[in-house]
């Protein structure tokens, strides 16, 4: 059952334009000239509940527009949306029990407080019981690896602990739709692990609805099954990440180790060449010729080395991105 349904979803923003100049100036404020900027060009797709999906893009690709058209911050110029059977928009007070925004670059924690007042006034805006806010800080913060941290100021925390009491705050009503923006940005390594299983297991447990932005591959491999690819605001792919490297990426990476070092112009025939350091390289091969070329590459070169790999997944959306190839 579909629980976020966007139907030729669209929002435009007219901006103004200005000349230079004291004349430009001076017909800016008389006669002021707009041009519309089409941030989300009809994007249609529907999720389905307990579904974890990635929506990646370039930035201004018109990913957080969307999110916001999803969640009811902005109004949309044209088409329909709903998510958990409610208008978004409405911004109606038993939609906003079901749904959170996490956003990476913002924050809801009061700096200056402990971590656990501001969850104590989420928990009075959402009307959860004083036994029950105790159950749910508890059960979180065990999952979040958080104990003893609420009780400090929100400005003492490192930047992982804090995000993960951000990711604390918005999920306390334990809503059914989690939309996502870059929950990860400027995490260390081991930060972003923590967020990505904390995620995977909130999802588990409550079989919850994710929609996750990132610019993180790793976040999108480690939890998403499924993407939705935005370019220039139309969408481009939807789908399972096997199949965006299936249509996207028609070749195979083959890295290889030589025994001797080699000009470009002598490695060239082999295929399409991506890099050459030394003894080492890589080239990418169209799959229909991948088993001529690795054949004719194992009889006239002294080979010690050889594999092939799909080629990375950040290479594949960058090339989708570059293209803006629409489905």
């Amino acid at each position: 059952m579909s629980i976020v349904v966007a139907e030729c979803l669209s929002k435009f923003y007219p901006v103004a334009v200005k000349e230079p100049g004291l004349k430009g100036t001076l017909l800016h404020f008389f006669r002021r000239k707009h041009r519309l900027v089409k941030a989300v060009q009809e994007v249609s797709f529907q999720i389905n509940a307990g579904e974890v999906v990635g929506f990646l893009g370039a930035n201004g690709a018109g990913k957080t527009t969307t999110l916001k058209m999803l969640t009811g911050l902005i109004h949309p110029s044209s088409g329909k949306v709903n998510v958990a059977g409610y208008v978004p928009f409405r911004r109606e007070e038993s939609f906003l029990q079901k749904i959170t925004l996490v956003m990476g670059q913002k924050q809801q924690l009061i700096w200056d407080l402990p971590a656990l007042d501001s969850l104590r006034i989420n928990a009075a805006v959402y009307g959860i019981s004083d036994k029950e806010f105790r159950y749910r800080v508890a059960e979180l913060s065990e999952l979040l690896a958080l104990e003893g941290k609420l009780n400090q100021p929100v400005r003492k925390l490192s930047l992982g602990e804090r995000m993960k009491a951000e990711l604390l705050a918005a999920l306390l009503h334990q809503p059914q739709v989690l939309f996502l923006d870059e929950p990860t940005l400027g995490l260390d390594v081991n930060a972003q692990v923590g967020v990505r299983d904390f995620l995977r297991e909130y999802n588990r447990r409550y079989q919850a609805t994710i929609l996750l932005t990132s610019h993180y591959m790793a976040d999108i491999t480690a939890l998403c099954e499924r993407v939705i690819v935005i370019h220039q605001g139309q969408l481009v792919y939807d789908g399972s990440l096997e199949g965006l490297l299936e249509r996207f990426a028609p070749y195979r990476e083959v890295k290889v180790e030589l025994a001797e070092c080699l000009s470009e112009a002598q490695l060239q025939v082999y295929g399409e060449l991506e890099a050459l350091e030394g003894r080492s390289v890589r080239f990418l091969v169209q799959r229909d010729a991948l088993t001529r070329s690795v054949a004719r590459i194992l009889a006239e070169l002294e080979v010690l080395d050889l594999t092939v790999t799909e080629p990375p997944i950040e290479e594949v959306i960058g090339r989708i991105f570059r293209a803006g190839v629409v489905s």
